[in-house]
């Protein structure tokens, strides 16, 4: 009869050996690959809106996966960088910033192909604008000229954010 000491130290050393044979298995160009596609940064490449019966809707579209996304009411909007005014009439307005993203490609041009400034004519939203893409930021600024009470979520294949404003 094997003593239960020894059969317990025997279990626990086959294992871990048959776990030390599986990580050696796995190829080495496998556990990169899913690092470096986790890691890119996702590209901003559009943004569109559209109005329903009972809400306007805001749809940033992107290419990779959906980062973190900010939506906060502020008082005016700026462009990033500069921190000149975005010429946009409203009396309430949206920040939308994403992190980490990009509008540009590693090469610096631009891959973004939605408006960059926009007068809309919306039952609730009134103008939209791309107010930044930098430092791993990109920024659009929403218009409306009264209150805007919205809920923002994310959707899949293609990934994009939303953001759905009630009239």
């Amino acid at each position: 009869m094997i003593h239960p000491r020894l059969r317990q130290f025997v279990a626990l050393a086959t294992g871990a050996l048959l776990a030390a044979c599986l990580s050696f298995a796995a190829p080495a160009s496998a556990s990169t690959h899913t690092a470096a596609t986790q890691t890119q940064t996702p590209l901003v490449v559009n943004a569109r809106w559209g109005g329903h019966p009972t809400f306007d809707r805001i749809v940033i579209d992107l290419q990779g996966y959906v980062p973190t996304v900010t939506v906060t009411p502020v008082s005016q909007l700026i462009y990033d960088g500069s921190g000149k005014p975005v010429p946009l009439a409203g009396k309430h307005f949206l920040e939308i910033r994403l992190n980490p993203a990009a509008a540009h490609n590693d090469a610096g041009q631009s891959v973004y192909k939605g408006p960059k400034l926009q007068k809309i004519y919306l039952s609730k939203l009134k103008g939209m604008a791309l107010t930044g893409d930098y430092e791993g930021y990109v920024t659009f600024g929403a218009a409306f000229d009264t209150l805007p009470y919205y809920r923002a979520y994310t959707l899949h294949s293609p990934e994009r954010f939303v953001v759905d404003i009630a009239h």
